[in-house]
């Protein structure tokens, strides 16, 4: 089952990659078990190093960051 509270993360400026298939051993970030047959990470890049919040539940519309999505029923 998906947390239900995003990852709060302090990230350094540059590239990144969320998990997008659920079998990361490191999630929310891609750890490359998703293999050739399921979606591939979101990349995401940050200008600065700054704390964000990932999503953690998988139905956030704002991937890879979360939009309290998980809150409603």
């Amino acid at each position: 089952m998906p947390a239900q509270h995003p990852f709060m993360a302090k990230l350094d400026a540059g590239k990144h990659y969320w998990c997008s298939c659920g079998k990361s051993g490191n999630a929310p970030f891609c750890d490359g078990s998703h293999g050739k047959d399921h979606p591939g990470p979101v990349e995401f890049a940050l200008e600065t190093a700054q704390e964000v919040a990932l999503c953690n539940c998988g139905k956030t519309q704002n991937r890879p960051f979360c939009d309290g999505c998980h809150t409603k029923s």
